[in-house]
């Protein structure tokens, strides 16, 4: 379904996405009145006052096809009982509204604690070991697919975007070149302990399925891994109770190096697209991009 002609542009503010949340509420007939921002990045969320629900409004409509995958993963995670986040299911999804799809999502009211990395480590496994149903056709991990459209619109320095588009080319040779050894199943594609909430029963839910996939599980483990072993974002201990739970240390892989250089370049392209919103990003942003031009220093980022 679609509101007005789609169109995508060049950049994405809060601003922006305010406007699109609230052209979807009326095209759906919810009340926007004292809706907030949650949180802006990938997409922009919105939990709305009016009705338990969270509106999530992506970026262009190039990501059109990842809205249809969460509705369609989410719809199969809840058939399954896995505790995961659940769309709105009596509303028409996603809805394209200027260029961007906009999905609905019953809110999860969080308990006060938040989930731990061992409890990570479980819901990977659980994850991991399930089957895909047929009918739910998945892509494959592709670490690069939006790095491009990334790297194009960003507000950074052009010797910046020059350097990216090299590593870029490098990180896709050394890519090319990696060889698994596990099976292919159904991965989050973007597995860290903030992609868990802890509801008010206590339950800890799996949220944010854009980047679920069809492919090695590695490149679930790789983000905590990167986390804890590069970045030092995880005590020894916290980081133990994720491989118990889980069953498997990835940085004894000979293929960790790898992967970790692409989580810490998904991460600064990542956080490059807000740069504009505020000084602290802005600030970090340049802490990153040092820090990929220098592969040996040590990585003094903030989680962001």
């Amino acid at each position: 379904m679609a509101v007005d002609a789609a169109r995508s542009g060049e950049t994405f503010t809060s601003e922006q996405a305010v406007r699109v949340m609230r052209a979807a509420c009326r095209a759906t007939g919810l009340d926007d009145r004292g809706a907030h921002l949650i949180r802006l990045g990938e997409n922009a969320l919105f939990r709305l006052a009016s009705v338990p629900v969270v509106v999530r409004v992506a970026r262009g409509e190039e990501y059109l096809s990842k809205a249809r995958n969460e509705v369609g993963v989410s719809r199969w995670l809840a058939g399954e009982g896995f505790p995961a986040a659940r769309i709105v299911d009596d509303l028409e999804q996603p809805l394209i509204v200027e260029g961007h799809p906009v999905t609905f999502w019953h809110l999860i009211v969080e308990a006060e604690r938040k989930a731990t990395y061992g409890e990570l480590g479980g819901i990977l496994r659980g994850l991991h070991s399930m089957t895909l149903p047929g009918g739910l056709e998945l892509p494959s991990f592709d670490p690069f697919d939006k790095q491009e459209l990334r790297i194009s619109r960003a507000a950074i320095p052009e010797d910046d975007r020059i350097f990216l588009r090299k590593r870029w080319r490098e990180l896709r040779d050394q890519f090319g070149a990696l060889e698994f050894e596990t099976a292919k199943g159904p991965v989050h594609g973007d597995a860290h302990v903030q992609n868990l909430m802890v509801n008010d029963r206590g339950e800890v839910v799996l949220i944010d399925f854009e980047a679920f996939c069809f492919d090695h599980p590695e490149w679930d483990l790789m983000v905590t891994a990167t986390e804890h072993h590069s970045l030092g974002w995880q005590s020894d201990e916290q980081y133990a109770d994720f491989v118990r739970a889980y069953g498997r240390d990835l940085h004894d892989w000979h293929g960790y190096d790898t992967l970790r250089r692409l989580q810490e370049f998904g991460m600064t392209t990542w956080l490059m697209q807000n740069v504009q919103e505020d000084r602290e990003t802005a600030d970090e942003y340049r802490r990153r991009i040092a820090a990929l031009r220098n592969d040996d220093a040590p990585r003094d980022w903030r989680p962001r």
